[in-house]
């Protein structure tokens, strides 16, 4: 079978070679997931670097994401190094690994590699990239709103319509991303002849509706001596094919062809899934109030007091919103991306960016009272107690100011790892987690550690870092990409069990009952259940009747008046009966992770959602 496919690919080529014309004839490099960070992933890059600088025959270098293995930095400084000795033009996107960890809110891969996304012709050939999330909220790929804004643009200022497009993103183009239709659409305007993505690690064909897709194996050697990359050789202007080049060992037979030609999608009858948002018909009594859809992300909460709603965004904009009708009433630019849910103390709004400002907002004009330079990047959210305001940021420090006036109080520069979550205040205390296997209960006063909850693992991606903690009864519980739920004692920092519960996978998402007695969590396969907050061990008594199948949103679970809201990483919000262990009813209202759940009134509830949108949902 392996010769007969080596026969028909010769054949192919002989015959582009005889049709060759203006367009195509060039040779260029694939490099993906260089992941550089982890233990071979320098060294691979150079020598892959190194091995297409003695190649002549390729014009330039795609490099399709997960350059860095935790996004950290310094292995963005030391990615751009080894790719600085290049000796041909290259072209890069940001990968999951990129953006999800990524201490600076996404700002350092752009202020490195100068961009998220590319747009160039060569040779008769376009080829566009973007970037692929999720950025910081973890759950699947999503392409950045400000990507989707960005590429109607390139669509827009498309003079040939029929110039050959070539599509990069760092995930398939297709359901691997949760608004993979929306790139889809857009790319099917224009003459798309071809999809490229990392990711998978692995050499692999792939179909985003009907346009060709090849996946690249990663650079990383994993198991064998050498890692590797991909030569794509473009003959005339209808095949492509795919080798896999051992850097400074051998180049395999080629391992795919695809031929290329206008598909014509845009006069194709062809029906492909989109989300499907029927469930909001089988429950009439449920209805968005008001829906606003921003042109940039949303990966906060919101905050709300009284009329105002103020919510945050990408863009760098603090906006306020009447809660009633979903008007803006002000918006304040911050110029940086915004991560951080806000926080409203009397007539002051408070908020962190990425850029390391805090800021404190007259509730009612947008207003600047005052801000306060961290110096650092800051992806946290604020918390407020009695009349102090507590952050902790990117490099190893935590702040608490006064609320009114700025004043710095204390500042504590001990702590490990960034810190993304919204801390909880408990018992004259500040606690988080930071992405470095750490959880930290600081001193409200003083600022000093009282207690250093920290693991044995050595991997940092499973710390207690995305989710909220929650307490009750000198108890501390937190769930972690391990996959478990640990109980802490709140005042000693010593663990009281530390439990998988069972095997049903846990992970981030968590809440606590309104009477405290039970703890919540979401299971990676889309199950809800309920540990008790009393035992002196973890063990599951509730399963709700919830099947939302595989989902890792780390979003906070809330109940309220016995409804137990849940959020998913589909843009469904789910409320389940506390006494009856029920589905009350389902909301859909993004393709994309919800962000926050926010019961307010009555019977109301605010919600975000990672594609831009906020939304009163009245039930």
């Amino acid at each position: 079978m392996k010769r007969l496919v080596t026969l028909f690919i010769s054949a192919l080529l002989v015959l582009a070679a005889n049709g060759q014309g203006e367009k195509g004839g060039f040779q260029f490099a694939q490099i993906t997931d260089t992941h550089i960070g982890s233990s071979s992933g320098a060294a691979d890059l150079r020598r892959s670097v190194k091995d297409i600088n003695n190649n002549d025959s390729i014009a330039f270098v795609l490099i399709t994401g997960d350059i860095t293995e935790f996004g950290s930095d310094t292995e963005f400084i030391l990615a751009r190094q080894i790719l600085d000795s290049l000796n041909k033009p290259w072209y890069i996107i940001p990968g999951n690994h990129d953006t999800k960890w990524s201490e600076s809110g996404g700002n350092s891969f752009r202020k490195v590699f100068g961009a998220e996304t590319f747009s160039f012709v060569y040779n008769g050939f376009h080829f566009i990239g973007t970037n692929s999330g999720p950025n910081m909220r973890m759950g699947p790929g999503q392409i950045p709103i400000e990507n989707v804004v960005w590429l109607d643009s390139v669509v827009m200022n498309n003079r040939d319509a029929d110039l050959p497009v070539i599509y990069a993103n760092h995930y398939p183009a297709a359901e691997d991303l949760n608004n993979w239709y929306e790139a889809i659409d857009r790319l099917k305007t224009t003459n798309i002849q071809l999809a490229l993505c990392g990711h998978g690690h692995v050499n692999k064909l792939f179909s985003a509706e009907g346009i060709p897709g090849i996946m690249g194996r990663s650079d990383l050697r994993a198991k064998d001596s050498v890692g590797g990359y991909n030569i794509m050789h473009i003959y005339g202007d209808s095949l492509l094919t795919a080798s896999e080049r051992h850097p400074g060992v051998n180049t395999s037979p080629a391992w795919c062809s695809v031929r290329l030609y206008n598909h014509h999608f845009q006069d194709s009858i062809s029906n492909y899934r989109r989300p499907d948002f029927s469930v909001n018909e089988k429950y009439i009594n449920v209805k968005e109030t008001w829906c606003v859809k921003e042109k940039s992300d949303i990966g906060s909460g919101v905050a709300v007091s009284g009329q105002y709603l103020i919510s945050t965004n990408t863009a760098g904009m603090i906006n306020a919103y009447d809660i009633s009708t979903g008007k803006l009433l002000w918006q304040y630019s911050t110029g940086s991306k915004i991560y951080s849910t806000p926080v409203i103390s009397g007539e002051i709004v408070l908020e962190a960016a990425t850029n390391g400002n805090i800021y404190a907002l007259k509730l009612k004009t947008g207003r600047l009272i005052w801000s306060y330079d961290t110096g650092q990047p800051v992806v946290a959210s604020p918390v407020v107690s009695g009349e102090n305001v507590f952050i902790a940021g990117s490099w190893g420090k935590c702040f608490s100011f006064k609320v009114k006036t700025g004043r710095l109080n204390w500042q504590n520069d001990e702590i490990k790892g960034f810190v993304e979550t919204i801390p909880l205040t408990y018992k004259g205390m500040i606690i988080f987690g930071t992405w470095a296997n750490h959880l930290y209960a600081l001193d409200m006063v003083t600022g000093k550690i009282r207690w250093d909850w920290h693991t044995t693992y050595g991997n940092r991606m499973l710390s207690p870092a995305a989710c909220v903690p929650v307490a009750v009864g000198n108890r501390v519980f937190v769930v972690a990409p391990d996959r478990k739920m640990a109980c802490i004692d709140a005042l000693s920092g010593e663990t009281i069990w530390h439990s998988d519960l069972g095997g049903v996978k846990v992970r981030e998402s968590m809440g606590i009952s309104a009477d405290s007695t039970l703890i919540y969590a979401k299971t990676m396969n889309g199950k809800v259940i309920a540990v008790s907050a009393t035992l002196n061990e973890g063990k599951v008594i509730i399963v709700f009747d919830l099947d939302m199948v595989y989902d890792i949103a780390p979003t906070a679970i809330i109940e309220k008046d016995d409804i137990v809201f849940i959020p998913s990483d589909k843009g469904f919000i789910y409320a389940l009966d506390r006494n009856t262990d029920s589905l009350l009813w389902a909301h859909r209202v993004s393709s994309c992770l919800i962000n926050q759940i926010l019961p307010f009134g009555g019977r109301s509830v605010i919600c975000t959602a990672m594609d831009g949108v906020i939304t009163r949902i009245d039930y």
